[in-house]
């Protein structure tokens, strides 16, 4: 009889679509920005310098959905089914998705549908309104008012937007 009430208790295990959604948003948008900082700090913007910045973000993107997909498996340490550790990974989808905007502008430099320098300030932008639109969603989907919630998500832009300098001043 124990043994139920410690499984009816029990936390569940999956974590929420709108969790995942907001959580792989975030992290990619930052990470897309990083990574854009990082790749551009030596001042390399030729069209065929962003094709392979292009690429990395993305490498990137999908190496750190397939970490972090298998850190959440291992981390809740229950008893998995044999296919959880895929759907783990699955549930990362969203941080690749958020680099997808940034892969974009760096391979549109690189085919020359743009200029290729100063690509990545526009790429930061883009990072930025992502980042100020999932805080003002979050807002209104917890409730707050129009005005709450345009607040928040120029606060989460702006942490995200701190996040992203404070990274670059690292590298």
């Amino acid at each position: 009889m124990a043994d139920s009430t410690a499984v009816a208790t029990a936390p569940s295990r999956h974590q929420s679509t709108r969790e995942i959604v907001l959580f792989g948003g975030v992290y990619g948008a930052v990470l897309a920005s990083s990574m854009v900082a990082a790749l551009t700090q030596y001042g390399h913007t030729s069209a065929e310098v962003r094709g392979y910045d292009a690429a990395w973000v993305l490498v990137t993107a999908c190496a750190s959905a397939l970490a972090h997909g298998y850190a959440h498996y291992i981390a809740e340490r229950a008893p998995h089914r044999r296919w959880d550790i895929l759907l783990a990974v699955r549930n990362e989808w969203p941080l690749v998705a958020a680099v997808l905007p940034t892969v974009f502008l760096l391979a549109g430099a690189r085919w020359g549908w743009w200029p290729a320098k100063g690509i990545e300030y526009a790429a930061f932008g883009l990072n930025v309104v992502i980042l100020f639109a999932l805080g003002l969603l979050t807002a209104r989907w917890s409730a707050r008012s129009w005005p709450v919630a345009v607040l928040m998500g120029l606060g989460d832009a702006l942490l995200g937007l701190i996040v992203v300098v404070a990274n670059a001043l690292i590298k």
